[in-house]
């Protein structure tokens, strides 16, 4: 994980460059051309530790949602980490750390989120305990909701330098364009989490088990994991 932390880090030297290039020259076609580049980071830096790939995951083994859908909840988790990220460098700044180490994050919607999760995981385990395996057909988007209510650090970095600057609508048009790449890596995410699922429920259905009794283990796993995550979080 040391080169991750390594292009993160040349990640935020990057996009601070072209921010501060950008807000001296106002120059919009310099800007423009560069814009591709936040896909890139936002692609990149949804691989580094912090963007809800191991709850998305965990949700989508127990679901029963198909690759659409399931890319679907990914996407609806990318929208809402960039966009929590703006709204808080926009309007409520005050909800950022301001340690060293933590500069970017947010750690009060970071627990909401956490906890929230722990809940809808607790609820996954009685569901799968009892039997009852009804999913509302709304479930996978409040759940993409509230794990992206996470705010993705990168965006905020950008946003606030951005607003910093004098220069807030180059910082929106970056949080955009990493808004794209994120949703990238995340779909990605999703999609080998529903193949994986649907391979699985294939080879232990071709040996005896019923795809009741196999959708109601991995309800539970999803909610065991769910839970484990967020309490993880919640203790640091």
């Amino acid at each position: 994980m040391n080169w991750l932390g390594e292009v993160q880090r040349a990640i935020y030297g990057a996009v601070g460059t072209h921010l501060s290039a950008f807000a001296s020259s106002h120059d919009w076609a310099a800007l423009l051309i560069i814009l591709p580049l936040g896909i890139v980071f936002g692609s990149v830096h949804a691989l580094t530790p912090g963007h809800s790939k191991t709850l998305l995951a965990s949700y989508l083994i127990g679901s029963r949602l198909a690759v659409l859908r399931g890319v679907a909840v990914s996407t609806v988790l990318a929208a809402t980490h960039v966009m929590s990220s703006v709204l808080i460098a926009f309007f409520a700044v005050q909800l950022l750390t301001r340690t060293l180490g933590g500069a970017g994050r947010a750690p009060l919607a970071e627990d909401i989120s956490r906890g929230l999760l722990v809940l809808i995981g607790a609820w996954f385990i009685f569901r799968a305990l009892r039997g009852h395996m009804h999913h509302p057909k709304q479930e996978g988007i409040t759940v993409g909701f509230i794990a992206g209510l996470i705010p993705c650090p990168l965006t905020l970095f950008v946003t606030v330098t951005a607003l910093a600057r004098g220069v807030p609508v180059a910082g929106l048009m970056f949080a955009a364009s990493m808004f794209l790449g994120i949703a990238l890596t995340l779909g990605a995410v999703a999609a080998l989490a529903v193949f994986g699922r649907d391979a699985f429920t294939a080879i232990v259905t071709r040996h005896g088990a019923s795809i009741a009794a196999v959708a109601r283990s991995l309800d539970g796993l999803a909610g065991v994991l769910l839970v484990g995550f967020g309490l993880r979080e919640l203790s640091r």
